[in-house]
This record gives C-alpha cells, sequence and structure tokens, in this order.
C-alpha cells in the first residue's frame, strides 16, 4: 500500500497587525483552527520576524492521494477566506 505525504507552503500578509505581538495571535489562531478542523501537522516557517508576513506550511500523509489533496486544498480555500490575511503565494509538493 502506497502512503503518500502532502506539503502546502503559504506565504500569508497580515495587514492589521502592527507588531509581532498582534501577528502571533493571528497566526496562532489560524495554526490551531487548521489543525483542528483538517487534521494537518501545521507550523510557521519563514518571516518570524516580520509583522506583516508569515509563511506557514501544513502537511498531511494519507493512502489516498486524491484525499490529500482534497484536504489541502480545503485548508487553503479557509485561508483565502480569512479576512485577517491575504494569501500572497501557495505551492504544492507532493510524493
Amino acid at each position: 500500500m502506497a502512503t503518500h505525504i502532502g506539503l502546502r507552503t503559504v506565504t500569508l500578509q497580515i495587514g492589521g497587525a502592527r507588531s509581532l505581538k498582534e501577528k502571533r495571535q493571528v497566526v496562532k489562531s489560524l495554526l490551531d483552527r487548521l489543525r483542528a478542523d483538517f487534521n494537518l501537522s501545521v507550523t510557521e516557517v519563514d518571516a518570524h520576524d516580520s509583522h506583516q508576513r508569515a509563511v506557514i506550511a501544513l502537511a498531511g500523509v494519507s493512502v489516498d492521494q486524491a484525499h490529500l489533496n482534497a484536504v489541502l486544498d480545503k485548508a487553503l480555500d479557509r485561508l483565502l477566506n480569512d479576512p485577517r490575511v491575504v494569501v500572497v503565494s501557495a505551492e504544492l509538493e507532493m510524493w
């Protein structure tokens, strides 16, 4: 049985954040929600010192590649529809 790994890397612009503390509140809320709703591993991977930018990675493992791709797409849709952030870029890698 083949196992598939999916990784989506998303760059976010957080326009309302005026400090790192405000950015962390938004990012923590997003990460907690994505973990709970989509059962993915999620973390901030870059732009830690920028108060209006965040790069997050979402990863999942499944025996069904189509299902994994759908879950990662739904997670991206959630980010695209969140008024607190603007998705600047998103990349998907599958193994």
